[in-house]
């Protein structure tokens, strides 16, 4: 007897097993899924592949290029140009860093003449540019290899070091011209204060 009230014991308790394995896995398998975003879930929209539309048949017109577009249009001086002081056997020296920029804004590589100025600064004043106080010799960039002699790609701007009799306690500013070799007359001005 004892024998078979084990038995039924057993045949009981594999319904109440097998529906709680049931459970589980319908609640992990349930789990799972991708969540669907309700419009006040907090859960980031998920990327979805949007599907192919079909090509256009009509012919765009292609974009007008201003005038000029691939030749120098504006000069920047970076701010990475800086007044070094005096070391070892080396005087104090101006390095100088210009960019070309075309129509579009992007930084190029272009022929030219560079001059370079530097002019006391003058307080309070419309024009801070006061009495100019050195003129270094033009520098020539119109030959390829001189060209990319001062070139610096990683930058994309020329580098200019020159020797320069002015003190680092002092604010300046800096002029620099380009004559293009279509004749155009760029230029820009940089305002050196002590510690750049």
């Amino acid at each position: 007897m004892e024998q078979a009230r084990a038995t039924i014991e057993k045949k009981g308790r594999k319904p109440a097993v097998s529906c709680l394995l049931l459970l589980v896995s319908m609640v992990l398998w349930a789990g799972c899924g991708e969540p669907q975003a309700g419009p006040d879930a907090g859960a980031p929209a998920r990327d979805v592949e949007r599907p192919v539309e079909p090509e256009r048949t009509a012919v765009e017109p292609p974009v007008a290029v201003p005038a000029g577009g691939f030749s120098p249009v504006g000069i920047t001086i970076l701010p990475l140009t800086e007044l070094l002081r005096p070391t070892g056997d080396q005087g104090p020296r101006l390095n100088v860093y210009v960019s070309l920029v075309d129509a579009f804004g992007s930084q190029m590589k272009a022929p030219g003449t560079f001059r370079i100025e530097l002019y006391d600064y003058v307080q309070r004043s419309a024009d801070p540019k006061g009495p100019r106080i050195a003129i270094w010799p033009d520098i020539d960039l119109t030959g390829p290899a001189e060209n990319h002699r001062y070139w610096r790609d990683f930058l994309r701007a020329y580098e200019f070091t020159v020797p320069a009799q002015a003190s680092g306690d002092k604010t300046y500013v800096l002029e620099v011209t380009c004559l293009t070799t279509t004749g155009r007359r760029l230029s820009a001005k940089w305002v050196l204060r002590p510690g750049d």
